[in-house]
């Protein structure tokens, strides 16, 4: 949990190392994902050189103001950051869910001081979701 003035791409990696998705068998969960697609806030050189490093395939558009200074250097700006415009258009059923959370007025404000207060209410207003579909 961060400040509402910080930027979301300061927790990037934090919330990529905690992932840990279930296998089917037995094993240990992996803790990579096969892909991600976020937004231009993640843009960066940064956020990308870690999901590199890390052999993460992604979906990232770039900046308009990333473009035009790499399109202004020429040939020594480097070929555009690869983009799949398929993948990226799956990224809207995450934002549906964020926003269907945010109706619930606890979730949307933000009342709770502490953070694991906050991801109970967030976590009830998930189970409340779900129950009613």
């Amino acid at each position: 949990m961060t400040g509402g003035q910080r930027a979301d791409c300061t927790q990037f990696r934090t919330v990529l190392e905690k992932i840990r998705v279930p296998r089917g068998g037995p094993g240990r969960p992996r803790t990579k994902p096969d892909s991600l697609a976020a937004d231009k806030a993640y843009s960066n050189s940064p956020c990308r050189e870690y999901l590199r490093r890390r052999g993460i395939r992604h979906s990232i558009p770039e900046k308009t103001d990333s473009q035009a200074a790499r399109l202004r250097k020429g040939s020594r700006g480097g070929r555009p950051p690869g983009f799949d415009e398929e993948r990226y258009k799956k990224r809207n059923t995450v934002e549906r869910a964020i926003n269907r959370l945010k109706q619930s007025r606890a979730v949307a404000t933000r009342y709770d001081k502490r953070g694991y207060v906050f991801l109970g209410t967030a976590t009830t207003a998930a189970l409340l979701i779900w129950l009613r579909s």
